[in-house]
């Protein structure tokens, strides 16, 4: 049996939006977190940074733990600006076919592990225009709001629930290959490009694709 594909899920950080992970410690380490590279990853958090992105700790608490970490008290400020480290930028071609898609009907998707610094941003001017994130995409499936991280399966049921999609339905991108093998053991076609490579094509042609 043919399946059309009706949802498509994105990762945020290397997908859609173009990562600088040495900004990033170069920016934990400027607030003085001296560890900074061995403790931040690429594609999954762990310690207080685990923490904070499948929602077991707050922005605040992320805060005071991260002074008790660098001797000093930190600020909001300091953190988000340590955080937003990672974003390079958001290539116009990346939302130019988010746009495109939800125009021809299909129903697009955020599945990502992110924390509330980065959806801080997100929400403030997140194609350099001050259009939000939630201005390109339908819903937003966010690790510290489910208060659970990919490659958890329970997250990607979360997303297929409240998207009312089946498996099979479902095109899911991330540059995470453990979180590209979940989805395709439950089902879902996926494209797994390398960090900040351009999908767009590949997603094209898989969409002109009869499964």
């Amino acid at each position: 049996m043919i399946m059309k594909i009706k949802n498509i899920a994105f990762d945020l950080g290397g997908v859609v939006v173009a990562l600088n992970y040495e900004e990033a410690v170069r920016r934990f380490e400027a607030i003085g977190l001296k560890d900074a590279r061995q403790r931040l990853d690429a594609f999954e958090q762990k310690g207080i940074f685990g923490e904070l992105e499948c929602g077991k700790i707050t922005a605040e608490d992320f805060r005071k733990e991260l002074s008790l970490l660098t001797g000093r008290e930190l600020t909001h400020e300091e953190c988000y600006m340590a955080w937003t480290g990672y974003i390079d930028h958001v290539p116009a071609v990346n939302l130019k076919a988010l746009r495109s898609l939800r125009e021809r009907g299909y129903k697009v998707c955020l599945l990502s592990n992110t924390n509330p610094f980065i959806l801080q941003w997100a929400e403030s001017d997140f194609d350099g225009k001050g259009h939000s994130i939630g201005d390109y995409f339908d819903s937003l499936y966010l690790s510290y709001k489910c208060k659970v991280m990919k490659p958890n399966r329970e997250i990607f049921r979360m997303m297929l629930e409240g998207q009312d999609a089946l498996p099979e339905e479902t095109i899911f991108i991330d540059d995470g290959p453990r979180n590209v093998e979940t989805a395709i053991a439950m089902g879902m076609k996926t494209l797994c490009p390398v960090n900040n490579e351009d999908w767009t094509l590949a997603l094209e042609n898989m969409l002109t694709t009869e499964f």
